[in-house]
């Protein structure tokens, strides 16, 4: 577990000992990855030695599953029994539990259940943060120890008096042969007795034992050396009766518990038994077991001293352990290789892997393979100090202890149980061995290593072929096969003079093999990439995993045109041999480790000159390497990441007041190589999702994720194979990748926070500051255009453009889900955080990425919070750098989420206003009841009248039909805001007789009459395009500002109250409102498309074909029509940000003739001010500006006063916060509603009284509306629900019922009537058709005015 926080961690002088000789005591047990023989001849400029133990993949992965141990001993300690802290304030702590219990009872955790939290907690980020700080290291042993029974095994029933099982038997715990068991018990190399001791005082291979059991165990392996007896052919039987066997005492399980099922399993309890403290308890019962065993071995000894014909009979069920460990070890094994013949140096790596990775056992070996001669690895260098853990004394350890080491994916449970014996009682004793390897000191950087000289044992060659062997490393299933003698002809495909040299070669070089170290590749090149990714392949050990495709084959292979292939120098006619496939692997695993959680070596492999490599070979080499082995690709990156979190060096300077907040010894990256390496862990995230060749696809999988969905449901989300949606959900959960993408999106934040303490450094102010990490890595890295050289085509190109920032979304929503705790409010500062600042910025260049607004959106949490309390609360939250609001994101939900939010808010103001009032009233009545202490009546009513308008519950506006707009202007001139932010009353007509209740639709007739009678033209104030019929301000206009702003509150009112109306607007407008630049042609293009069209031509203009002065023939000027007058003025710019080649006379704010009402204005009518030069001609070079400054001028410059008169009457009943839920389209939809009418869905969405959906006059009345025009539905839409306009939402949103209103039988008859506060049409069953049409035809083009039907 890596600590991502920079602080130091204070760990002690103890600790670092206990970390010495953990590594001491790795560095002796674990294979030592080397090139192999046939390597092609361009791979060996990569090798570099590893002097470094930690950089050695085999003792990384033991060292964190030792780690992982102790975690979860000392939660365990922390949660069964506590620290014993009174005043413990740990919430996991029994102490804490028992202090905040109280008096009451407190059930102490079981030891499944603690075992089940304990690795919970041991596995999450930073897990030493929830570790009680008053707890003590556990001294005794876990529980799980307890129920454990060391016992001797005795023969069973089916094996010879002599010990040997019957010829042809089989071993019960292995299944395979005797020979074969032999095989796979081969001890590990132990450490050489040495003189040396260390002040840890800890043995640990990979766990420690105490100095007095080095002590006593010692003596067992003196004896060892001083009994060997002259080694035989054959060795001597062993005795049954040494087997040990390891039963548990017999417990209650609830078999139908999950926990008890999964966490109380051995490979579960293996985590508390391999604890230093629990395998000396362990040790300790075998040594109580094991004492009348030596007893009897000294008896038997004198026995056979004297000659005595009866040693084989007199304690036949005890032999001498001596012999059994003479049986044990290689030294006393038969079958051996033949002098002459040395051993290959890949042989110490297949013995060690014999041991962990029995899966790899060579069938069989060559033993007369020429140019490898026999060597033995010494401790020939004096500069290295070996620690007491490389003393030989024999030490008592269970054989799941070594296979831990090799172990890659996880935990092997041991074999404990009685019908296995011989696999624990042969390793729990280890033999002694010539082999010894050097002892690495953390203070030395060089370490060196020794070659063995011991013999290997030849495996039996008599193999099944067609049983699966499984790596328990990596869970690959790999194929074993019977390699015979002539099988060392796949190790070459040298020819002869290559093979004749490289035999010298080697034979002179033993020298220099008595100190190897562990070789890899010091940087990956694509070359490198597919080569070792071919190699696993092709031997079939790759990493299993759940990502789709499982291979790398075929059409998606690919390799440079311009670089050669390498290839291994082998014969494919002859089968590849074992162990070559098993050191490939162990040098390729340490290769991806090495370079891949180094972030310079990653920098090295993945960036040139010009920075990062291109976004699709980038992609390509993660797509090779996930196949392989994903989950050290996701590690390997994830420690990589760790050296983001340095402070650069800015803050690291003595000088710098932040420099005491972070460790100067760090080494620090900008912000250019962090994006690099930031490209280079999303494309690997990127790389592990299946791979789609459909956009459509990935589009759909999107929108199914954006929901949290694993599987698409019912409605209007998109439908994908179930096998597809699998295969995502496989990598979107997966730990490794999760893992990884949490902590690369906790970068951001971080990167964030040192910039900006770089700012407020005093030593930085002159500096330049780096661009936002961010900002790199879209701009650099997922927007370069950089050509690969894989050659990929048009299509596959397209694909990546949309594949790579999609996937990103996904994943930033994946982390998203699953740091969300359900709450609106989330941190800012970590994973979260990172992923919505992603997003943020994706969505600024979304246009440049290819993305559209339906790719942010993340429905899941519009779906899960509350729909009026959420907004609601966010109107008075305060974000912070630790804390922000989801509502600060918008985007991320759906229109219909934002516009529910957005109503909700004003629902909440009118609700709070409506109350205020009404708890206001009820304190006037009280005041002026007949028994208050207001005894005047005089009082009283001057007190009524005073709190007239503070107590009055709704918004009440009495309206004439004759004089609407006037009426509207007099009663909302001046009111409160208190005020207008009540629930609205029209009165409309009522002084002409009509008779309306507003219930809604007579607040929807007026607002349609006001503000059509505001935007006509006629008035001077607004102008219509004939074209597009589109509304916008009057240059100039001779309408004074007060009335522009009223117009502005009657749309305020008519959206706070959830009104549409019956006007259209360009986009341009609602940008502006929001606060948004107009600056693009599309922003334009819907009010003034002819224009747009004009300036685009103007843009695209191809010079070859004229200049752009000779052609277009204009000057840099902006005419407007002012009451049919043209107005013509030279654009400029504000003296801030003038521009001196695009106007030399803009050294004054630019602005536009006004009428008399604005004193500051020039002249309306005054001609174009001459001056000393003309206006200067639009020019190539100049286009862009003046398109730009055209734009500037149509929306701003000329219509300022206007708009900025209307935006105040608009702001006034909105929320300002409330506006920045919404987009501009979005806000449009909700002010002026959908023109568009659809009859289809419209019937869809229509209800029926009186009759239903099948009746003939209702088929009827559906037939005539489908025959109607635009114009006439949106009079029919305007009858029935008084808006002509379909409300955001569509037609759902509608509410439109069809009611039968009796029956007429002749051709005259009522007409239809409506409801238009309840949107009801009142319809009567007429005779037939033509009759329905012609009735219903008169009342729309005659419907005005409201009564009681």
């Amino acid at each position: 577990m890596m600590r991502e926080a920079v602080r130091p961690v204070e760990k002690g002088h103890g600790h670092d000992d206990l970390e010495a000789d953990i590594l001491a005591a790795l560095w002796e047990q674990v294979p030592f990855p080397q090139l192999p023989l046939d390597a092609p001849s361009e791979i060996k400029d990569l090798v570099v030695n590893i002097e470094n133990p930690k950089r050695v993949y085999s003792i990384h992965r033991a060292s964190r599953r030792h780690n992982l141990q102790l975690l979860v001993e000392k939660f365990v300690v922390q949660l069964r029994y506590g620290c014993g802290f009174s005043a413990c304030t740990t919430s996991s702590c029994f102490s804490c539990r028992i202090r905040v219990a109280g008096k009451a009872p407190v059930r102490r955790y079981s030891p499944t259940s603690a075992r089940t939290l304990a690795i919970y907690l041991a596995s999450q980020d930073n897990p030493e943060s929830r570790l009680c700080p008053h707890i003590q290291p556990p001294t005794a042993p876990s529980d799980a120890v307890k129920p454990l029974i060391f016992s001797p095994k005795y023969p069973a029933s089916g094996e010879k008096a002599n010990g040997w099982p019957n010829a042809g038997s089989t071993t019960a715990a292995t299944g395979v042969t005797p020979k074969a068991a032999a095989i796979k018990r081969v001890p590990r190399r132990p450490f050489p007795h040495r003189e040396q001791t260390t002040t840890s005082g800890n043995l640990l291979s990979p766990v420690g034992f105490t100095k007095e059991n080095h002590k006593k165990r010692g003596q067992s392996h003196d004896r060892q050396s001083e009994d060997k007896a002259p080694r035989d052919k054959t060795p001597a039987p062993p005795r049954s009766s040494e087997q040990l066997q390891i039963s548990e005492e017999a417990v209650s399980k609830d078999y139908r518990s999950f926990a008890a099922n999964v966490f109380g399993t051995v490979a579960f309890k293996m985590l508390e038994w391999l604890t230093p403290n629990s395998i000396e308890a362990m040790s300790e019962k075998v040594e109580a077991v094991d004492g009348p065993l030596n007893i009897t071995e000294r008896s038997r000894t004198n026995l056979s001293s004297s000659g005595d014909e009866d040693e084989k009979r007199s304690i036949p069920s005890v032999p001498a352990v001596s012999q059994l460990r003479r049986q044990d070890s290689l030294a006393d094994v038969s079958q051996r290789r033949d002098a002459s013949s040395g051993p290959s140096p890949t042989e110490g790596i297949a013995r060690f892997d014999q041991r962990t990775l029995p899966e790899y056992q060579p069938a069989s070996r060559n033993s007369d393979f020429p140019g490898l001669p026999s060597h033995s690895r010494r401790n020939s260098s004096a500069r290295i100090r070996t620690s007491s853990v490389s003393k030989s004394h024999n030490k008592v350890m269970p054989d799941a202890l070594l296979e831990s080491v090799g172990d890659e994916s996880g935990l092997k449970s041991p074999t404990i149980h009685a019908h296995q014996p011989e696999n624990v009682s042969k390793g729990l004793v280890r033999p002694a061995s010539t082999m010894t390897r050097t002892t690495p000191q953390l203070s030395i950087d060089n370490v060196l290593d020794t070659i063995p000289d011991e013999r290997s044992l030849e495996p039996d060659s008599h193999t099944d072929e067609d049983q699966l062997q499984t790596d328990d490393a990596n869970g690959d299933d790999t194929p074993s096969s019977v390699e015979t003698a002539g099988s060392v002809d796949a190790l070459d495909t040298l020819d002869e003079t290559q093979d004749t040299q490289a035999t010298s070669d080697y034979l002179e070089s033993t020298s220099e093999l008595d100190s190897f170290l562990p070789q890899s590749l010091s940087r990956l090149s694509l070359q490198a990439v597919n080569f070792i990714c071919d190699v696993l392949q092709e031997d079939a050990t790759s990493e299993r995993h759940l990502l789709e495709p499982a291979t790398i084959s075929g059409p998606t292979k690919r390799s440079s045109s311009r670089l050669k292939s390498w290839k291994r120098k082998r014969k494919s006619a002859v089968s590849y041999p074992q162990d070559l496939k098993v050191q490939w692997k162990l040098f390729v695993e340490q290769s991806i480790f090495n370079v891949l959680s180094d972030p310079q070596a990653v920098l090295d492999s993945f960036t040139n000159r010009n920075g990062v490599l291109d976004s699709h070979t980038l992609w390509y080499c993660m797509l090779r390497l996930t196949r392989v082995a994903p989950s050290l690709v996701f590690d390997s990156l994830w420690i990589a990441l760790a050296a983001l979190f340095a402070p650069p060096k800015a803050l690291q300077s003595t000088r710098s007041p932040t420099s005491k907040m972070f460790p100067a010894s760090r080494k620090s990256f900008t912000n250019a190589e962090a994006a690099s390496l930031m490209s280079v862990c999303f494309h690997a995230l990127v790389a592990a999702v299946p791979l789609v060749t459909d956009p459509r696809q990935l589009d759909d999988m999107s929108r199914i994720r954006s929901h949290g969905l694993t599987l698409p449901g019912g409605g209007t989300v998109a439908r994908q194979p179930t096998s597809l949606c699998l295969q995502y959900e496989d990598v979107f959960t997966d730990g490794m990748a999760l893992r990884l993408a949490r902590r690369l999106l906790k970068v951001i934040p971080t990167r964030r926070y040192f910039d900006e303490l770089v700012g407020l450094d005093f030593d930085s102010e002159d500096e330049v500051g780096e661009p936002d990490v961010l900002e790199t890595l879209l701009s650099s890295y997922l927007e370069s255009s950089t050509q690969s050289p894989l050659n990929f085509s048009k299509a596959e190109q397209s694909m990546h453009e949309k594949r790579i920032p999609l996937l990103l979304l996904d994943w930033a929503r994946a982390v998203m889900l699953y740091e969300w705790e359900g709450k609106p409010e989330v941190s800012e500062d970590g994973p979260f955080g990172g992923a919505l600042s992603l997003i943020a910025a994706m969505y600024k260049k979304r246009q440049s990425l290819l993305l559209g607004e339906i790719h942010f959106r993340c429905e899941y949490f519009g779906e899960r919070l509350d729909p009026i309390g959420m907004p609601v609360s966010w109107l008075s939250f305060t974000s912070t750098k630790q804390k922000v609001h989801l509502l600060d994101y918008p985007y991320i939900f759906s229109p219909a989420s934002l516009v529910s939010y957005f109503r909700a808010i004003n629902f909440s103001r009118m609700s709070r206003s409506y109350e205020e009032s009404c708890s206001l009233q009820s304190r006037i009545t009280a005041i002026v009841a007949a028994e208050s202490l207001v005894t005047e009546s005089h009082q009283k009513n001057v007190l009524q009248e005073l709190l007239k308008v503070p107590s009055a519950k709704y918004l009440i506006l009495d309206i004439g039909r004759g004089n609407v707009l006037r009426d509207a202007f007099d009663q909302i001139w001046r009111r409160e805001e208190r005020e207008l932010l009540r629930p609205l009353k029209v009165h409309l007509g009522e002084d002409s007789g009509e008779e309306g209740f507003d219930s809604g639709g007579v607040q929807q007739e007026f607002f349609r009459l006001a503000i059509a009678e505001a935007l006509n033209p006629d008035y001077g104030a607004f102008t219509i395009d004939e074209r597009t019929r589109m509304t916008w301000f009057q240059p100039g206009s001779v309408q004074p500002e007060w009335k522009f702003e009223l117009v502005g509150l009657l749309v305020s009112l008519a959206v706070y109250n959830g009104l549409t109306l019956p006007i259209t607007f360009p986009t341009a407008l609602y940008h502006k409102l929001l606060g948004e630049p107009v600056t693009e042609l599309h922003h334009i293009a819907d009010g003034w498309p002819d224009l747009a069209n004009g300036l685009t031509n103007l843009l695209e203009w191809n010079e070859k074909d004229g200049s752009v002065e000779d052609v277009f023939v204009l000057t840099y000027e902006f005419s407007a029509s002012m009451f049919g007058q043209p107005i013509t003025r030279e654009m400029r710019r504000p003296s801030s940000s003038s521009s001196s080649s695009r106007s030399p006379r803009s050294s004054s704010p630019p602005s536009w003739p006004q009428f008399s009402s604005h004193p500051l204005s020039p002249p309306p009518f005054a001609s174009n001010p001459k001056s000393t030069d003309e206006a200067p001609l639009v020019t190539g070079d100049n286009r862009n500006a003046y398109v730009s400054d055209y734009i500037r001028y149509l929306t701003s410059v000329s219509v300022a006063p206007q708009y900025a008169a209307f935006a105040r009457g608009f702001r006034t009943c909105l929320h300002p916060k409330s506006l920045s839920l919404l987009t501009p389209p979005l806000l449009q939809s909700i002010v002026e509603g959908t023109q568009s009418i659809d009859v289809g869905e419209l019937r869809r969405a229509a209800r029926y009284v009186g009759w239903d959906a099948t009746h003939r006059a209702v088929r009827d009345f559906w037939a005539v509306v489908r025959r109607y025009d635009e114009r006439m539905r949106r009079k029919l839409l305007e009858f029935v629900t008084a808006s002509d306009r379909v409300p955001v939402g569509g037609m759902a949103n509608i509410q439109f019922v069809v009611q039968r209103n009796g029956e007429e039988e002749g051709e005259g008859g009522h007409l239809p009537t409506a409801y238009t506060c309840y949107g009801t049409l009142l319809l009567p069953e007429y005779r037939d058709r033509e009759v329905l049409r012609e009735r219903l035809g008169m009342a729309l083009e005659n419907a005005q005015g409201f009564g009681f039907a």
